[in-house]
């Protein structure tokens, strides 16, 4: 079991540019109760790798999602640069998230001795095999079919409570993570939401503005399994495209802003018009909201880079990656040295 006052003396208050050390296995095992969990969030397999780095923090998650465009507050925990889950004990997942660590899991590294990644010993072994691996499973509950897949991912839900807009302390916190024009525009840009929101639910359909979607709108206009596939470009890895207008990619969209099932999000729409390298062909994905592992048939493409800024969702950090179709890209032939310009600053210390 956990111990909960153990894991409250070791609450940092970390902030973004600052440099922690992982802690041991041994250390992080302490703080995890019998489901390799410390407050509902898991410590996960592909995590173990990290243990004894040095790494600097880039944003607190204080503000998070679970998909579901309802903000959510997770204490204690940060994000640190590039550490996403490789999903080689989730069976291949490519989703490729940005993990979360609890500040019981991490020590400044002044503060810190110099303490290295090393193997495993017999003991912490048997936790892994005993505790965190079967911990990514969770069989069906009165239904038939493969066990179930969980990760932080799945589990957001249960390591966070949801946010109020009226909860002001939130922008405070928001503004280690964020620059203070970007609380501005993304308050502005709720404020919006918030009546799109009411429209759909209260007025009728006459007084709506731009269907009563979320803002910047997206408005596809096709009827569903009616949107272009368009010529297959077999885009692999390390491949440059440019991503097309935004008119250019409204125009493959149904009425559900969804192009062959996959949604074009309205946090993609900055990204038009600018180049990127192909990071990775997706096929198979955990669904956050029931842990199934979603086999994808069609093409489905991440873009290195490419994340989520949450300029319209109230501040989210997960920096989740976009998955494009390849009728919203076109490859662009240039030599391999040329830089793209899709990546983009998410916050102010996306470059620490």
């Amino acid at each position: 079991m956990s111990n909960p006052a153990a894991s409250n003396s070791k609450v940092l208050d970390l902030q973004p540019g600052e440099l922690v050390r992982v802690r041991s296995a041994s250390e992080i095992f302490a703080t995890l109760d019998e489901r390799g969990m410390l407050d509902d969030l898991p410590f996960m397999p592909e995590m173990l790798k990290y243990c004894g780095r040095t790494l600097p923090v880039t944003q607190r998650a204080d503000a998070t999602c679970a998909g579901d465009g309802i903000v959510r507050m997770m204490p204690d925990t940060v994000h640190l640069r590039n550490i996403r889950c490789d999903g080689s004990f989730h069976d291949g997942c490519q989703a490729a998230c940005l993990m979360y660590w609890k500040e019981a899991w991490l020590e400044r590294a002044g503060d810190a001795g110099k303490a290295m990644p090393r193997t495993l010993d017999e003991r912490e072994q048997a936790f892994v095999d005993e505790t965190l691996i079967p911990a990514t499973r969770v069989e069906r509950e009165n239904e038939p079919g493969p066990a179930l897949y969980r990760c932080q991912a799945t589990d957001i839900k249960k390591a966070s409570r949801p946010m109020r807009l009226r909860e002001v302390d939130q922008y405070a916190r928001g503004l280690r993570n964020w620059t203070l024009p970007k609380l501005v525009v993304g308050l502005f840009t709720q404020a919006i939401n918030e009546w799109q929101a009411f429209s759909r639910n209260r007025l009728p359909k006459r007084l709506w503005i731009a269907r009563a979607e979320r803002f910047p709108f997206v408005l596809g206009k096709l009827e569903k399994g009616t949107t272009p596939k368009g010529e297959p470009l077999n885009l692999q890895p390390g491949d440059l495209v440019r991503i097309k207008s935004k008119r250019e990619i409204v125009a493959t969209l149904d009425k559900n802003n969804r192009n062959r099932a996959l949604s074009f999000d309205h946090e993609m729409a900055r990204f038009c018009g600018r180049t990127a390298r192909v990071r990775s062909r997706v096929t198979r994905l955990i669904e956050e909201k029931n842990g199934e592992m979603i086999e994808i048939k069609s093409d489905c493409i991440i873009l290195d880079g490419v994340v989520c800024p949450s300029d319209f969702h109230l501040f989210c950090t997960r920096g989740i990656y976009h998955y494009w179709r390849e009728i919203w890209l076109e490859r662009i032939d240039v030599p391999e040295d040329h830089v793209p310009n899709a990546p983009c600053v998410v916050s102010r210390w996306s470059r620490a």
